[in-house]
């Protein structure tokens, strides 16, 4: 078992740069206790973890903690908010990546790679934070309907996804917050141009395509991507895009038919495109390439029609996987955000917002949590057994927190061992009274 480990070494090194206001008071807590304790209780997926190890602490000397994560001495739930508070995401970067250097393995090089061993990267906005009674310097404004003023928290993720793939992998996300000096609220736009100007350089191995909706299909961000070398795949509705769709009207358009069996159903797949149109008025648009797709069903019907804009070359040889390419976009939608916050993450979780960096850094742990768990299912071979093992998700982790919360358990490798095999070592249960009879299964 090598990749777990190295990536909470990594994780540990980060946390122990985290700044400490603590002045030269020091205590007896490590200031990477702080980081590694938020972050364990969304890697378990357990708002309760904490609690059910300061109470294992208590009762046998040490903890899954300090075991499986390295925490030291586990803070309070407050100390860790207020020691948080202090630390930017930004200070995460090294750990986002160090998966970077992941993608570019073979394996998930062969997982995620599209046209040609191209990496689609997904761009798209959320929000994780609302309220009309809690607020900090960071929040944006909006005002309702009945005049009162709303604080909210919104991020730009950036999400590693594939036609044809279930798993997404969460990169480094750009916060959508007041900026210094800005006279404008922050937005979603602002904010991908400052991911693209932080990141995509390192991204460059891995060869990305940036996929994003109708908002990113615009001449600055199209002008950005292309000016970089880069490549896109943005969304184009018509009623966004008048000046676009009228260059198109009346032109010549290529044109490629498939004829697709899906299920019992027989479906017809209408490919159109022209090269080279400009995205806008103005003699100095963005030149792009338009693709216009159409799925009819046997006896003609219109089951599904969208459009996009591209940088890429387009041809009857390839228009299809770009196509696949761009309908994947909402993988960051159903498989990233849907996930993250109904599916045991809980994104949109108050765990505690700060007058600083609080609720953007937990945000940024709960995503690459999520990020380390798709990783580990696709790279390290005991987590993936243990996670078959239990056939659900959902059962899995509930797994991982019944053991945990009763036995203490020397490493992950004995863990997942256990979850594999639905059986616990003999010599990690303790007896305790006359009543009590030795079990190594715990369902």
């Amino acid at each position: 078992m090598q990749v777990l480990p190295s990536l909470l070494s990594g994780l540990k090194a980060v946390c122990a740069t985290f700044p400490d206001p603590r002045a030269g008071r020091g205590g007896n807590i490590e200031i990477a206790d702080f980081g590694l304790s938020a972050f364990a209780m969304f890697f378990m997926q357990s708002a309760s973890f904490l609690a059910f190890q300061r109470a294992l602490e208590k009762g046998q000397g040490r903890s899954n903690a300090q075991t499986l994560f390295g925490i030291g001495k586990i803070p309070s739930d407050n100390y860790i908010r207020d020691m948080l508070d202090e630390a930017g995401p930004v200070l995460l970067q090294p750990c986002f990546e160090r998966l970077e250097t992941l993608l570019a393995e073979p394996a998930l090089r062969q997982a995620f790679g599209r046209l040609g061993g191209r990496t689609p990267i997904a761009w798209d906005g959320t929000e994780y934070f609302c309220s009309q009674k809690i607020g900090c310097p960071n929040c944006l404004t909006r005002k309702r309907s009945n005049g009162r003023t709303e604080n909210y928290h919104s991020l730009l993720s950036a999400t590693v996804v594939a036609p044809g793939h279930s798993k997404v992998v969460p990169l480094m996300p750009e916060f959508v917050t007041t900026q210094d000096g800005a006279e404008k609220q922050d937005c979603e736009r602002a904010a991908v141009k400052r991911w693209f100007d932080s990141h995509h350089a390192r991204l460059a191995p891995l060869r990305p395509i940036f996929l994003g909706d109708d908002l990113f299909a615009c001449h600055p961000v199209a002008k950005m991507v292309a000016g970089a070398g880069a490549d896109f795949i943005f969304t184009a509705k018509e009623t966004s895009h008048k000046a676009l769709y009228g260059f198109i009207e009346g032109a010549e358009l290529s044109r490629h038919e498939e004829k697709v069996r899906r299920r019992a159903a027989k479906e017809t797949f209408r490919y159109r495109w022209i090269e080279a149109v400009p995205i806008r008025d103005g003699e100095d648009a963005q030149l792009v390439n338009w693709i216009g797709f159409e799925i009819r069903d046997a006896k003609g019907k219109l089951k599904y029609s969208m459009a996009w804009v591209t940088s890429l070359p387009v041809s009857k040889d390839n228009v299809a996987e770009i196509v696949a390419c761009g309908r994947a976009r909402w993988k960051i939608e159903n498989e990233s955000f849907n996930v993250m916050k109904n599916h045991g993450y809980e994104l949109e979780h108050n765990f505690g917002h700060g007058q600083k960096f609080l609720a953007m850094t937990l945000a940024a742990l709960n995503l690459l949590a999520f990020a380390w768990h798709t990783i580990l299912e696709l790279l390290e071979p005991p987590w993936k057994a243990a996670r078959e093992a239990a056939a659900k998700r959902t059962s899995f982790f509930t797994h991982i927190l019944t053991l945990t919360t009763y036995v203490v358990f020397p490493s992950w490798q004995v863990l997942l061992e256990a979850l594999t095999n639905f059986a616990i070592p003999p010599d990690l249960v303790k007896i305790r009274g006359a009543r009590e009879t030795a079990s190594n299964r715990y369902f």
